[in-house]
This record gives structure tokens, C-alpha cells and sequence, in this order.
């Protein structure tokens, strides 16, 4: 049994996706898989489940959530080859009683980290880590659990660690010398965040390396118009250096073994 954040809060079960019926429920079981093996305070619970304004017996309502929700582990583990992982009461909460690596955020994360580590010296390794990582992606992180506050705060978390390996594997791209096999997403990229202004950088770059350096100024120019136009500043000093090398057709824009940083 394995467990989904990357898109809905579910559990898959002999390769089967099984949604969790009810908000309360979900919110619930994303918590605790957010926690996995670690213990979460029923007064969080009780923030994630009813905000400011709890019921009363709020301790009492919270027991029978919990209760519904063991029923419905209990449940998938016997449609499958592993059991249920046990949710366990302590004095001051609950433990889902899980192996992290068993939620798909804890393993889009260990693939990242592994790509970090590979990219120095193996940048086909460190490629095919983050698609393997971002294949994990089944949609809009906790999408279906959006009134938990900590839910809220952990998918915009998710979307920027998203968003920075993407621009990472168009990165790898260039380094491995294959910019064209990235052009049209990273323009399809800028156009959907157009205030990311590393995409901007990695199209033009890209573009300049197949030849095209009048595309890569044109593609300057449109990134900056909006910038100015719409949020009234200029493109950032990297940005605008990056400009002036590819005007200038600096050397040091040809393919280098120098070492990415996938946490910028």
C-alpha cells in the first residue's frame, strides 16, 4: 500500500488508485502522511480539521474520525499484499505508523536530492532522477484538502520545489548539449509563469545554443515588455547579462561542465 499527496489524497493498492471519501477524512489522513512516523498534537488536528471554530466535544468527534479512518486502512490493507498501517493514539495525539517512503512526496523528494548529488558527475543520472521524480505528479498537490491550513502551506511548498526541478532538468538538457529537446516546453513554461525569470534565461540560452540568437533577444525583449509593462521594473542584472553576452556572443555561453544547483 502507498499513499498519493501529488495530485489527490488517496492510497494505491495493487497498482489501483483508491480516493478517500469525505474532506474531514482526507485532511485527516494528509496530515498524518505529512507527518509519517511522527506524532501530531490533536490541537493541530483540530485546527486542520475545523479551524476556528471546533465543535463541541471536539476531542469526541476528532476519536470517531480517527476510528473511520482506521476502518477504511483496515479495509484497503486487505485488498492488498502489505497491511494497514496502524494509526496509533498517544497522550498528547496520533501516529500513522508508516515508513516515509511509502508516500510519494517523501519519494519525489529522495529523488531529488539523489539528482543533486549525481549532477557533478553523472548528469544523465541526475536527468533521469528528476523524471522519475516529476512523473510522480498526478496533478495539483493536496488539491482536494485546500481548507487545511498546513495542506495549503505544504502545496505551495510542493509547487515551488516543482517548479525548480523542472527549470533543473531544462538546465541538464543544455549541459548534456541537447537545448533544442527543451525549447518548446521552456516557452510553453514562460508563458504559463511568466515572472520566473530563470525560464526566461534558460529559452534564450537554449535558442542561442541552436543558433537562433535573434529569437533568444526577441524572447529577451517580450520577457522584459511584460515586466515593465505590467509590473513597472526592469529584468534583473542577471538577466539583463545574459542579454548583453548573448549580443556580444560571449564564449563562456558555450556548454559547460560546471555543477547546477537544483535548490535554486
Amino acid at each position: 500500500m502507498r499513499f498519493t499527496v501529488l495530485g489527490s489524497v488517496g492510497a494505491v493498492v495493487n497498482d489501483h488508485f483508491t480516493a478517500i471519501a469525505g474532506t474531514q477524512q482526507r485532511i485527516l489522513l494528509a496530515t498524518l502522511l505529512l507527518r509519517a512516523g511522527r506524532l501530531v498534537q490533536s490541537e493541530q488536528l483540530y485546527t486542520e480539521l475545523w479551524g476556528d471554530n471546533p465543535p463541541d466535544g471536539v476531542s469526541n468527534a476528532l476519536q470517531a474520525h480517527v476510528s473511520r479512518l482506521r476502518r477504511t486502512l483496515r479495509r484497503l490493507g486487505d485488498e492488498g499484499p502489505q497491511p494497514a498501517p496502524s494509526l496509533n493514539i498517544h497522550a498528547s495525539g496520533y501516529i500513522l505508523d508508516l515508513c516515509p517512503d511509502r508516500v510519494d512526496i517523501n519519494v519525489f523528494r529522495d529523488r531529488i536530492a539523489r539528482a543533486r548529488v549525481a549532477m557533478v558527475d553523472a548528469p544523465l543520472r541526475a536527468r533521469s532522477l528528476l523524471d522519475s521524480a516529476l512523473s510522480l505528479w498526478q496533478g495539483d498537490p493536496l488539491h482536494d484538502v485546500s481548507s487545511s491550513p498546513m495542506c495549503r502551506s505544504v502545496s505551495l511548498e510542493l509547487d515551488e520545489e516543482y517548479l525548480a526541478a523542472l527549470e533543473c532538468k531544462y538546465e541538464l538538457g543544455l549541459r548534456c548539449n541537447e537545448p533544442h529537446s527543451v525549447i518548446s516546453e521552456l516557452r510553453r513554461m514562460s508563458v504559463t509563469h511568466p515572472w520566473r525569470e530563470r525560464l526566461t534565461e534558460l529559452l534564450m540560452l537554449a535558442l542561442y545554443r541552436c543558433g537562433r540568437q535573434a529569437d533568444a533577444m526577441e524572447a529577451y525583449n517580450a520577457a522584459r515588455a511584460r515586466l515593465v509593462d505590467e509590473l513597472g521594473i526592469e529584468p534583473s542584472p542577471q538577466l539583463k547579462r545574459l542579454f548583453r553576452d548573448i549580443l556580444n556572443q560571449e564564449p563562456s555561453l558555450n556548454p559547460s561542465p560546471q555543477p547546477i544547483n537544483l535548490a535554486s
